[in-house]
């Protein structure tokens, strides 16, 4: 049989209904990928009584689905000849004709989605009773192929042979016969998987032998490219152009974060596009659910997490722990937000009126990532919008997205459905494309001001909600009674915590009253913090993300000195031995006075 067969997914016994099933063709739509086309078509089709193979296809631009019932075979006989005078001669059979079924979908790549029409929905046989019956079912799926190649190898015979593959899997529904053709294509060499990929029925809870072995393309690469996750599925960008991501305390590439094309852009806002409507009639209760489930896999996964964001930010690995926790608190909130959006009702606000009011969920939103805190602020932005019935496109930062994809992966396994989280990857275009599609509702970012301030005209101009969190700017005021042990740690660590490479860092000091009596006790304090790479047990500063961070860090303090300013502290030139390749991004607390 030629071209591939799509894997059944159902028991023999589900079609057991009063009313035999009515074949119906699949209805048409429009699909994210190819493999979702070709899922949605199978799937229908077995519910119906048939199953589906791939006649034809060309996998970027179009895919031929065809009927694989086998088609009918209409006997030719040859009556006999009244003139012989024999009343009794033998009908003999002369030939059969195999008649293919007519039936035929077409799937094409149109602007990035797959579009499915039905060419032909008739069939010219019946449906079968029970799916089992098919003869894909009876298939041997990549092990059991090894094994009987391993077996025949042992002198074993094929009833021996069937006898113990079926000690493993009771299910197995191939005769010796079937075991007779393995070996046959084994001894010319031919031991391609997909010449036996088994197509017999699976219950929900089991796991196909073609998902345990094959990884996803992305994850074989060395590195490993970052994947996008489009309609619940996590997919290999086709783009060839790549950021690396370096872990700062050793300059090794942890992964590589493809540009996502155009085409996937705007294939992740339609699945969250279609996957809309039915999250939003999904009740509170059950999305409730879902994120007690997200919470409680977060808990499982947080060392997984942790260790992530040290390898790809350089933080501590105490600090990345706390930006779980942070986030963890978000999800916490979003599991009660139940209350939050019931809406208000006062009767008789005027003669013969009533006010109410209404909450709803908006559409399909956007949140744009900055790269201090990896899984603080997805968290903050997709937790809660999800909660509340939207569904969400995320793009990460380009510098340590792998703790969104942990995220992400985490957020499905607790139910999500598919399409409803999104990510995305890029950088100018990728904000270029987020606020100017006209699907999107609302955007969200955190950053730098100068590209909130451009994120929010563009993102306006398109009637867009958006929401900018920009132009931080910290400064401690220690006054004269201030207790001398609790204002040093405070300000320690406030000021160099993570490197000083987050929001909420102090940037400067005032001390009411003057400085001499605190200015030995703050370089003492700042001199005590050890300096090392993140996952060291005892570090307290690892280091800057990148060597560009560092580069600006000490333009800053170089244009500070000229300027007039005292250098008390200068951690430029900072050595720790055991990472000689990380001399160049660390930095030691720098503290400078009379600003």
């Amino acid at each position: 049989m030629a071209g591939r067969v799509f894997r059944l997914s159902m028991m023999g016994g589900d079609n057991c209904l009063d009313e035999p099933p009515q074949m119906l063709p699949p209805p048409p739509g429009t699909f994210v990928d190819r493999e979702e086309l070709i899922q949605h078509v199978g799937d229908f089709a077995v519910s119906q009584g048939y199953v589906v193979t791939i006649k034809q296809s060309k996998r970027d631009k179009f895919v031929i689905l065809g009927c694989d019932r086998g088609g009918v075979y209409r006997n030719r006989r040859k009556l006999a000849d009244d003139s012989s005078g024999e009343q009794n001669s033998r009908k003999r059979k002369m030939a059969s004709r195999l008649t293919n079924c007519p039936f035929e979908a077409v799937g094409k790549k149109d602007d990035g989605l797959w579009i499915l029409t039905i060419k032909n929905g008739t069939h010219n046989h019946e449906a079968l009773k029970d799916i089992s019956e098919h003869p894909s079912a009876r298939r041997f799926n990549e092990n059991e192929v090894l094994l009987i190649k391993e077996m025949t190898e042992a002198g074993l015979k094929p009833r021996q042979i069937l006898k113990r593959l079926r000690q493993s899997n009771p299910e197995l529904m191939s005769t010796p016969k079937h075991v007779y053709n393995v070996k046959a294509k084994i001894r010319q060499g031919n031991v391609t998987v997909r010449n036996f990929k088994s197509l017999r029925p699976q219950t929900s809870a089991m796991i196909s032998d073609d998902q345990a072995v094959t990884e996803p393309s992305w994850r074989q690469r060395n590195p490993p490219r970052v994947p996008n996750l489009i309609g619940g599925r996590f997919v290999d960008s086709q783009s060839f152009s790549s950021i690396d991501v370096i872990n700062p305390a050793t300059q090794l590439v942890v992964s590589q974060v493809p540009f996502t094309t155009s085409e996937e852009f705007r294939a992740a806002v339609f699945a969250a596009k279609r996957a809309f409507p039915l999250w939003r009639s999904i009740s509170i209760a059950s999305r409730r659910r879902i994120m007690f489930k997200f919470q409680e896999l977060i808990h499982r996964d947080i060392d997984k997490l942790a260790m992530t964001i040290t390898t790809e930010h350089g933080k501590p690995l105490k600090d990345a722990y706390d930006d779980v926790w942070c986030g963890l608190e978000v999800v916490e909130h979003a599991c009660g937000l139940a209350t939050t959006q019931i809406g208000e009702f006062a009767p008789n606000v005027s003669k013969g009126i009533d006010s109410y009011s209404v909450r709803e969920p908006l559409g399909v939103c956007a949140g744009i990532c900055p790269s201090e805190f990896p899984a603080m602020i997805p968290l903050w932005m997709f937790a809660i919008a999800v909660a509340c019935g939207n569904t969400f496109v995320l793009k990460p930062s380009e510098k340590d997205p792998g703790a969104s994809v942990i995220l992400a992966e985490l957020a499905m396994e607790a139910g999500l459905p598919n399409g409803v989280l999104n990510i995305v990857h890029g950088t100018n275009d990728i904000l270029n494309s987020i606020c100017d599609h006209e699907d999107i509702k609302a955007i969200t970012f955190s950053g730098p001001e100068a590209a909130g301030a451009y994120i929010y005209a563009r993102a306006s101009a398109s009637r867009k909600r958006t929401q900018c969190n920009t132009g931080v700017k910290n400064h401690a005021v220690v006054m004269p009674d201030a207790n001398m042990d609790a204002t040093l740690n405070a300000l320690v660590a406030a000021g160099f915590g993570a490197a000083g490479q987050k929001c909420m860092a102090i940037s400067m000091a005032i001390f009411v009253g003057g400085l001499s009596r605190w200015e030995s006790k703050v370089v003492e304090s700042a001199k005590a913090i050890k300096v090392n790479s993140g996952k060291e047990p005892n570090a307290e500063i690892g280091p800057v993300i990148s060597k560009q961070m560092r580069e600006r860090i000490c333009r800053s303090i170089q244009a500070s000195v000229e300027c007039g300013a005292r250098l008390v502290l200068d951690g430029r030139d900072i050595v720790v031995t055991a990472f000689t390749t990380m001399f160049s991004i660390l930095s030691m607390p720098i503290i400078l006075l009379n600003m």
